[in-house]
């Protein structure tokens, strides 16, 4: 592990462009999964009615999902290449499943968006909101992978048609298109995705698997507090207590004195770091990027929970009682008053939060204030707002530790907005 810089892939896009197939095909000619596996999923998707379906079939590992033929979680797989060891999540497209992909972007360092070429699909209303969050969740890195080529006959024209509205796309959220790369792939039949096709003679760039060696590696904020969100707390007999998350920032080390905020008792619990883990090998330390289960001294199962955050002892993470934040509207239904109370994803937690004043409308593309004190917002609208957890929510300042600072509101299945905080009114413990 140590020799290779380690990267979090995350596969984005609308369902059915083929993220699954794209992740699959590419684990399988990488040498990740073996012939056999292969066989036996090609076995299983047949007996579906599922006949190329295979490939999906790598990371849609839940009954339900190989049946129905949808990604529904988030799925993890490992792939070496000679530059990086990546972790690959593969991000769910279907609308009701966007909080999971929130949670996974939230992880990733870098991200391929599947677009697919085939005539009668291009941008869906999920690309759009994909490439938004993305961009708000801070994955800084994309490739676009335009995939299912072989159902325009490879062409070139087609290609350059979804490029380009997709450049435009892209540069609506504040990405810069020039240093977003555009591979033409079709993953079912292995065309362009490990090793280059001579289907496509006319397009000269690097194969989907050489376009992720050039990806450059992720900034490491070792000099930042730790601060790890939970994932998951399991009790495992005979082990105790084992919370499982990515370390976001700083450093982590066996021995240590931890706080985890909030807590049940939304006061913080103090514990020791006994023993750390990644891929089921010991570790002394963790740095950000790592996604480790550990094993704490102190507290019991019930004290701690999904979506709260572990720190130093000595500087704890930071539970705010009050915050003000920039948003953008991706997609309300009406529009966004004051009182409002929807649903917030910050790192692993979800929390009712009350938007208690609209302080300022902004133009989103420039950040100028449009008009102090709004009534309401509305979709493509930015803002800075105050707001209010309902209960106490661990969440830091863009400024501080920016890894914490983003989050996604959602309502009633859907992402209706996204931003980051500014300043917020610190809970002391």
């Amino acid at each position: 592990m140590a020799d290779k810089t380690h990267m979090n892939l995350i596969f984005i896009g609308h369902v059915d462009h083929g993220k699954s197939t794209t992740v699959g095909r590419l684990l399988f000619d990488a040498g990740a999964i073996d012939e056999q596996t292969m066989r036996k999923l090609k076995d299983k998707a047949q007996e579906l009615g599922k006949g190329g379906f295979e490939f999906a079939f790598v990371m849609d590992n839940l009954k339900e999902e190989r049946e129905r033929g949808v990604t529904i979680d988030l799925a993890h797989k490992k792939f070496d290449t000679a530059k990086y060891d990546f972790t690959v999540i593969d991000a769910p497209g279907h609308k009701d499943f966007v909080k999971n992909m929130i949670t996974g972007a939230a992880q990733a360092d870098a991200g391929v968006l599947v677009i697919s070429g085939n005539p009668s699909d291009g941008i869906q209303a999920q690309t759009k909101e994909h490439v938004f969050l993305s961009r708000t969740l801070g994955v800084n890195q994309l490739i676009i992978a335009v995939n299912k080529m072989d159902m325009c006959d490879y062409s070139e024209e087609r290609f350059n048609k979804l490029k380009g509205e997709v450049e435009a796309l892209l540069k609506t959220v504040g990405y810069d298109p020039a240093k977003i790369p555009f591979v033409p792939i079709a993953s079912l039949h292995g065309e362009n995705v490990a090793k280059k096709s001579d289907k496509m003679a006319w397009y000269k760039g690097n194969c989907l698997l050489d376009q992720l060696a050039e990806l450059q590696p992720p900034e490491k904020p070792t000099e930042l507090p730790l601060r790890l969100p939970l994932q998951d707390v399991y009790n495992i007999t005979g082990i105790g207590l084992v919370p499982v998350g990515r370390v976001e920032t700083g450093v982590m080390k066996v021995g240590q004195k931890v706080s985890i905020v909030p807590g049940r008792e939304g006061k913080g619990v103090v514990a020791e770091v006994k023993t750390i883990e990644m891929h089921h090998e010991q570790f002394q330390t963790a740095e950000p990027g790592d996604n480790i289960g550990f094993n704490l001294r102190g507290p019991g199962k019930k004290d701690i929970t999904r979506g709260d955050v572990l720190g130093p002892a000595d500087a704890p993470p930071t539970i705010a009682t009050e915050f003000k934040a920039q948003i953008v509207v991706l997609n309300h239904p009406t529009v966004m008053t004051a009182g409002y109370t929807p649903v917030f994803h910050v790192h692993t937690a979800q929390v009712a939060c009350t938007i208690e004043a609209i302080e300022k409308k902004l133009n989103p593309a420039t950040g100028e204030v449009m008009a102090e004190n709004p009534d309401f917002i509305k979709n493509g609208d930015a803002a800075i707002v105050r707001v209010k957890p309902v209960q106490p929510l661990c969440i830091e300042t863009q400024k501080e530790i920016p890894q914490l600072a983003r989050f996604a509101i959602r309502d009633s299945g859907t992402t209706v907005a996204a931003g980051m905080v500014t300043e917020l009114t610190k809970k002391e413990l």
